[in-house]
């Protein structure tokens, strides 16, 4: 629905409405222009401070990193080091005098002391502008101040991320503690009519804004059951005492991913017998998302089944930007609006409904906007609203004199106001200042930039840019390739089909496939069972096990196919792979619910899979449609063409980890250069790979073209890279067979007319850095989701984390807490994060691992499989610490759940660590040092290097992937040079000079014109 469509739904056009909306406005802006700051104020230098940075986006986003990373900087070296790394990077868009004294400014000495403790000491003024306080008694005097000028309150806790149960279970103390406090402070506050009485009775004096994520350390949409009852339990006791005390609860509202959750945890903790009844609860709702108007209807519905109504604090939106990256970065549809008048006149659409449903829908409206907070005064007028049976919120430190005015008409308004550490609430200090500094923020136009007031109180909708869309009729769908977006779990439609899918898939295990050599299919007399490694006992499934003839047939259906299929036009071989991209959108989640059976993949994992085996079809296919233009380079009298040819037969062996991209990716880059394929699958994944051939096949590939030959790896492998037909191996797997391989194709055999062209990855020790000004919320959860994210068992998992002494133990405390804090369960259970590892062997194998490293390294982490032991493949994930850099654990690849934590002296030292192993394929740098991450992408050696980001979820084209050392041979999968590995460059140069006549004009080649 449009905008306009969605706003005249639910707003009626009045010219009287709008202009008591501009009267209200004039006269805020009139008690407004009387409290500016005076000259020389502390109010009065903020905003000149505001005014100097908001001149320069480029400034301004390097100041807000530097208060960002201020709380990590432990030494006034470090300090004034980063505030020179950061303006250095503007430097020339700061005035002239600044630049001489930023290049000279030392690190040391008295000197660098004083500005690291006046940049410190600016930081805290102004944070304390916008945190009330650290403690109680700190935030008891700032409440205090507040109630002098009749202004009512609502606390919010800052901090880190909660990432852990002891962390959630932190939070929960910290408000019960601040309740109990607040509330037997507030019984002997005298009253204040304005604020501590509603329309008819007297209201809470406390009132305390909680989010609901920090309650629960797994709050994921993925499994809401799990969610909603774990955050339940903790906020019932908050509740209970709020009851008892006499408090308000308002709950939180954070990204759009946690929006449906959050509103359905509130539902149902406020419909349990105990709280149904009670009225002094509220939650937040934002008017920048699209679904906003239609959650306010849902949720007036549900009210109106409950004898008492809830308040609703209407917000804008303070995660517009994140909103809008994540939905690029992942290919969803944006959730919000677009425009700040379509999100303005949302607001105003959504107000009017809280009006017209005041009964069941408390209104408090929560804007620093004039024009908006004169549009709700007018409602209040035109629907004769009560006195203050609703209310206005605003920011703490932010918007004084909309406050005063808002007072002066007798409104009551309440102040969100935030306590907590000063520096680890740095976060909503740079929320805020983003806010405040913002091209459309209201404050930044009014109060910095003084637009005139009339264009700030014009009705949003006469902002709204209309743009006529041109609609694109995609024609050529090789022009631009876009990765395949993940599944959305926090959309419920997504999670019941997946659930379905999963219900489906399991009523079709223990069926039996054949092998697939030149179009036919073929039985044999062994087979090969895949079992379920979540549940052992589970068969998922059979295929014939190919024999060594049944390998040499293989070879030859691929050798007598490659002439036609080398042949066959460019375009229609890409074809195939474009039709092979839509069957498996269509099968999405059936593949994915496979891939949960066979290779006990989570919903999340076994999804990002197929939808890379999709970006792996559509990509090559439009990179072959690419590098099947001839390229010309012409003079006259002579013709030149360079062109690529496929190599032949070529032998893909995959592994069970990325059981269908990775199977895909290789066979179809072969496959549409115009070479043919023999498709041997892990014996882990035989059933995907059945799969797989079923897909290839329904896409129209001709016979012979691939053939699907499952078998044991021992009794094949050497004929499959022996035989003097096959032109090329691709294999993903272990050092070990791939080095064989490599070795054994490296041999020319009676009758090869041709060298082999060998394509291996082998896996890595991949290590993540973790610099001593890192953002340890961040790095935490990365280092954990790389580690032990389908329980370590990708090639690119981090294995070793190399932390800077100064911060070793402070970090480890933290990630031992969240490693607890991981479910470990069966794939199929949409919570699990930690799930089997693959079979029996791969188990006994990472625990004989384990057993070595208690003699190199302390065991400080071990996790509880329980009786899951008894039931699947399950692995404890485990982290060691104090590893030394050339102890087995920290040298040889796991491939399991298990992390060797290494100390580091200093960045050199760390980098010097990290490079110190055979491997190169994936790395990790965590560091708010501009400096210090030029220089890891200088010297850390590693064919993928991800800064401030875990380091697996490489995505095709944005993060082609593979490494180098005895990591790989070959190009990055997934990249522009990909292709070339499978084919062979030719040049054919032609001679059109005959008897000094040439078919071409020889001045079109001259570059200037003829002579007479």
């Amino acid at each position: 629905m449009s905008v306009a469509a969605t706003i005249q739904s639910g707003m009626m056009s009045d010219q009287r409405l709008e202009a008591r909306t501009r009267e209200i406005g004039r006269r805020i802006f009139a008690r407004v222009r009387e409290e500016r700051p005076g000259v020389g104020s502390a109010g009065w230098w903020d905003e000149k401070m505001m005014g100097v940075t908001m001149r320069d986006e480029g400034v301004k986003i390097q100041l807000f990193r530097f208060v960002d990373a201020l709380p990590a900087l432990r030494t006034p070296r470090q300090i004034t080091r980063h505030l020179k790394e950061y303006f250095a990077q503007v430097e020339e868009r700061l005035p002239a005098v600044a630049l001489p004294i930023l290049r000279w400014l030392p690190e040391n000495g008295w000197v660098g002391r004083s500005v690291a403790r006046a940049a410190q000491f600016n930081v805290r003024r102004l944070a304390k502008r916008f945190i009330a306080g650290s403690d109680l008694p700190q935030t008891l005097e700032a409440i205090a101040e507040l109630r002098r000028r009749s202004l009512a309150f609502t606390i919010d806790l800052l901090g880190e991320a909660v990432l852990s149960e002891s962390e959630a279970e932190r939070y929960q103390g910290q408000y019960l503690h601040f309740l109990e406090g607040l509330t037997r402070e507030a019984n002997d506050w005298p009253e204040n009519r304005l604020i501590d009485r509603d329309h008819g009775e007297p209201i809470p004096r406390v009132n305390v804004s909680i989010k609901l994520s920090s309650l629960y350390s797994q709050f994921d949409p993925i499994d809401p059951e799990r969610a909603s009852g774990a955050v339940r339990e903790r906020l019932r006791p908050i509740l209970r005492l709020a009851q008892k005390r006499w408090g308000f609860v308002n709950i939180d509202m954070e990204s759009d991913a946690l929006k449906d959750l959050t509103l359905r945890i509130f539902k149902e903790v406020f419909d349990e017998p105990e709280f149904r009844d009670w009225a002094n609860v509220g939650i937040a709702i934002q008017a920048y998302l699209r679904s906003c108007r239609s959650d306010l209807e849902d949720l007036a519905a549900w009210t109106r089944k409950r004898p008492a109504p809830v308040w609703v604090r209407l917000v804008k939106g303070a995660y517009w930007d994140y909103e809008t990256i994540v939905a690029a970065q992942q290919g969803w549809p944006v959730p919000v609006w677009t425009e700040k008048g379509e999100t303005d006149a949302n607001f105003e659409s959504c107000t009017e409904f809280l009006v017209e449903n005041r009964e069941v829908l408390r209104p408090a409206i929560a804007s620093h906007n004039v024009r908006s907070i004169a549009r709700a005064l007018a409602l209040f007028e035109k629907y004769e609203v009560p006195a203050r049976m609703g209310e206005f919120q605003m920011l703490y430190g932010m918007a004084e004199p909309i406050k005063s005015a808002l007072i002066e008409l007798e409104q009551r308004v309440r102040v969100y106001t935030p306590f907590g550490e000063i520096l680890p609430g740095m976060a909503y200090l740079v929320r805020r200042l983003l806010e405040n500094t913002s091209n459309s923020s209201f404050l930044r136009a009014g109060f910095l930039e003084h637009v005139p007031e009339e264009k700030l109180l014009m009705n949003p909708m006469d902002l709204i840019t209309h743009r006529r869309t041109k609609k694109v009729v995609e024609t050529d769908r090789k022009r631009e390739f876009r990765n395949e977006p993940l599944a959305d779990f926090s959309v419920e439609e997504n999670r019941e089909r997946m659930r379905e899918a999963i219900e489906e898939v399991g009523k079709k295990l223990g069926e039996m496939h054949p092998l697939v050599i030149g179009g036919k299919k073929v039985s044999t007399a062994k087979t090969i069972e895949s079992v379920n490694p979540s549940h052992f006992k589970q068969i998922v499934g059979r295929t014939a096990s190919a024999t060594v003839e049944d390998a040499k047939n293989a070879i030859g259906a691929a050798a007598a196919a490659f002439p036609g299929w080398r042949d066959t036009a460019v375009a229609k071989r890409a074809e195939v792979l474009f039709r092979m991209a839509g069957i498996m959108r269509r099968r999405r989640f059936e593949l994915t619910a496979w891939e949960i059976f066979e290779c006990g993949k989570q919903w999340r994992e076994a999804d990002a899979d197929v939808a890379e085996a999709i970006d792996y079809c559509d990509y090559y296919a439009m990179q072959m449609l690419k590098l099947a233009e001839p390229r010309m380079r012409n003079l006259p009298g002579e013709e030149n063409v360079n062109f690529y040819e496929p190599r032949g037969v070529c032998v893909t062996i995959a592994p069970w980890n990325f059981p269908l991209a990775i199977l895909c990716g290789m066979t179809m880059a072969a496959v549409v250069s115009g070479n043919t394929a023999v498709m041997k699958p892990a014996e882990q994944s035989v059933i995907i790979g059945a799969k797989l051939m079923e897909v290839i096949t329904e896409a129209g590939c001709a016979d012979g073209v691939v053939n699907f030959l499952p078998g044991v790896g021992e009794e094949i492998g050497p004929v499959l890279v022996s035989d003097p037909r096959v032109a090329m191996i691709a294999f993903t797997g272990s050092k070990a067979v791939g080095l064989g391989i490599n070795e054994a194709a490296a041999r020319t055999a009676e009758g090869q007319d041709h060298v082999k062209r060998v394509v291996v990855e082998m896996g890595g020790k991949n290590a993540i850095i973790v610099d001593e000004d890192a953002d340890l919320d961040e790095a935490v959860a990365g280092v954990a989701g790389s580690a032990f994210g389908y329980a370590g068992q990708k090639c690119s998992a981090c294995s070793r984390v190399i932390v800077m002494e100064s911060i070793y133990e402070q970090f480890l405390k933290r990630l031992i807490e969240v490693s607890k804090s991981l479910r470990i369960g069966p794939a199929e259970e949409a919570g699990a994060f930690v799930g089997p590892v693959i079979d029996g062997e791969a188990r006994e194998r990472i625990l004989r691992m384990i057993e070595k490293g208690k003699g190199e390294g302390k065991v400080i982490f071990s996790g509880e499989v329980g009786a899951l032991a008894g039931e699947g493949f399950f692995v404890p994930p485990t982290i060691f610490g104090e590893v030394k850099e050339n102890a087995t654990i920290a040298q040889e690849e796991v491939f399991g759940p298990v992390l060797a934590a290494i100390k580091a002296r200093d960045l050199g030292d760390a980098l010097r660590i990290a490079n110190g192993t055979k491997y190169a394929l994936t790395g990790g740098v965590y560091s708010r040092s501009p400096e210090s991450i030029e220089r890891c992408k200088r010297e850390f050696r590693a064919g993928n290097l991800y800064i401030n980001r875990k380091i697996t979820g490489a995505l095709v084209e944005r993060q082609p992937f593979g490494g180098f050392k005895l990591s790989g041979i070959g190009s990055q999968a997934g990249g522009v040079d990909y292709l070339q590995q499978f084919m062979v460059p030719r040049t054919v140069s032609e001679n059109t000079l005959r008897h000094g006549f040439a078919p071409v004009d020889p001045m079109e080649h001259m570059g200037e014109p003829a002579g007479e």
